[in-house]
């Protein structure tokens, strides 16, 4: 009687493990052409996946870069965890649009796809 093959992950798609997905890089690409001022947020994941976000109200761009420094390494699946740790950054006005980008684009993101929950 023969063996059972051996199991291995070598023909696997490991991109869809949500424990070990993490931000890598926040970027920002405004937006020319259009009759307003916008600016797009770009987060990348270390599985390949790249999740996108608006800074809204026209907002500076500053303010979406300056919370790179706290989302890199973070599990983008972790939403509520990466909100509560950015929120202190977003009030009323204009700073806030950074804040609303990254929302927006880890709400929407192809993350979600995978065996994330949507909640934690």
């Amino acid at each position: 009687m023969r063996e059972p093959p051996a199991i291995t992950e070598e023909h696997v798609t490991t991109a869809s493990r949500p424990s070990d997905l993490r931000i890598t890089d926040l970027r920002v690409a405004k937006v020319a052409g259009a009759p307003f001022r916008s600016s797009i947020i770009r987060i990348d994941t270390n599985q390949g996946l790249t999740d996108y976000g608006e800074v809204r109200d026209q907002a500076s761009a500053t303010y979406a870069l300056m919370l790179k420094s706290r989302l890199v390494g973070e599990n983008p699946c972790n939403v509520d965890k990466i909100f509560r740790k950015i929120k202190q950054f977003g009030f009323h006005g204009r700073q806030g649009g950074g804040v609303s980008g990254v929302e927006m684009a880890l709400m929407i993101s192809p993350a979600r796809r995978t065996e994330c929950p949507r909640t934690r």
